[in-house]
């Protein structure tokens, strides 16, 4: 929700889940732009020690505001 009253934070958001599709996705079933398992098992036992880890909204957001600046898109 907050994403709709933030327009920025919405295109931030969506620019992240972006970046994070698997190659090719279009190729395999069920041909939607997710992330590969291991990648996010990494992913969170990397940042939080647990690979079933679920990050707190607030990490996200905060990670797809730092991306834009630092990345500067």
């Amino acid at each position: 929700m907050r994403a709709l009253a933030h327009p920025r934070l919405a295109v931030d958001l969506l620019r992240l889940a972006w970046s994070f599709r698997a190659r090719g996705w279009f190729r395999r079933p069920p041909f939607l732009p997710l992330p590969p398992r291991e990648y996010l098992r990494w992913r969170m036992l990397t940042a939080y020690g647990d690979e079933a880890a679920v990050p707190p909204l607030e990490d996200v957001v905060r990670f797809a505001r730092w991306r834009r600046e630092v990345m500067h898109l």
